[in-house]
């Protein structure tokens, strides 16, 4: 089996954000592969990977980068594969903004779709959302995921009817 995912990120310091993304797809028995490449420490293994990601079989890649974050954008430099960015906050870090505006404003023809800061959920559900366009399969396991999420708030709409306070309207 080939990974259609590839979950990169500047350092193992990311991978506390980033195993969301891997639990996502894991439960949406979505083939992935997960590696540390920093665009600052190994920028020729990150133009290797990049420019041969869709020859490997890689449809998306999810890239989680702190501080200056350069590592979605160096990455859809080299590569016409859809990259998702999720900003991640690090030990050097300015509150996580540097990371968002550094995987945000992303120059005109190198595009980054970005998730919020340490959003890598999303960054799989998005993954997911695209491979869904042309899989039947992905797609019926993504709308099981949202009307998961619809009945938890019924359910909790419905406990929260059970709280009787005397101003409350109903």
């Amino acid at each position: 089996m080939k990974a259609v995912v590839s979950i990169i990120m500047g350092s193992t310091s990311d991978m506390p954000v980033m195993k969301k993304t891997a639990e996502f797809l894991n439960d949406m028995e979505i083939s992935f592969e997960i590696n540390a490449l920093s665009a600052h420490r190994t920028p020729q293994m990150v133009e290797e990977f990049a420019t041969n990601a869709r020859k490997n079989g890689v449809k998306v890649i999810i890239a989680g980068a702190g501080g200056a974050a350069h590592l979605p954008g160096v990455v859809a430099a080299f590569t016409t594969v859809p990259v998702i960015g999720v900003p991640c906050r690090s030990s050097i870090s300015i509150d996580g903004w540097d990371s968002i505006l550094s995987i945000l404003q992303m120059p005109p023809g190198i595009p980054v779709a970005t998730v919020g800061l340490d959003g890598s959920l999303n960054a799989g559900i998005l993954a997911a959302q695209i491979l869904a366009t042309d899989n039947e399969e992905i797609h019926a396991k993504v709308l099981a995921y949202k009307e998961n999420l619809k009945q938890k708030i019924v359910k909790a709409n419905e406990d929260l009817a059970s709280h009787e306070y005397p101003f409350r309207v109903q």
